[in-house]
């Protein structure tokens, strides 16, 4: 994204609304492939588990059999949180800070209002009497 979008992005209240929902709702939580979705390939002549034991220590994901030898059915994501966090940028841990900046910009917002109106509409200085 460009620089001003990142800003933006960065500057929305809904960014952190919606990561802190999602962080909360989708998170911890198992990803089942259907048969559409997993990648197939075959082994260089060992079983699916040893030729991929090493890609999926980096990158996640599961083998529908790590024993088979002829045809290996394999899931690109295993769990939502990898999900979340590669595409989204979406992190568990960051749900109480999302929700704690959420706050701050809508208190910070209503307080500039405040300000605002009184700055603009309250009349300043002394009030004169009138003698009759």
């Amino acid at each position: 994204m460009p620089g001003f979008w990142t800003f933006m992005y960065r500057l929305s209240p809904f960014t952190y609304l919606v990561s802190a929902v999602l962080s909360v709702g989708l998170a911890h939580t198992e990803v089942r492939c259907s048969d559409i979705e997993l990648l197939r390939f075959r082994p260089n002549g060992t079983t699916c588990g040893s030729f991929m034991a090493p890609y999926m220590m980096n990158f996640g994901g599961y083998l529908v059999d790590g024993t088979a030898v002829d045809t290996c059915e394999y899931c690109p994501i295993g769990q939502t949180d990898v999900f979340l966090d590669q595409f989204l940028q979406i992190r568990y841990d960051e749900r109480w800070r999302n929700l704690g900046l959420l706050w701050v910009y809508t208190v910070f917002n209503a307080l500039g209002a405040l300000l605002l109106y009184w700055l603009a509409r309250v009349p300043k200085g002394e009030k004169k009497e009138k003698r009759v």
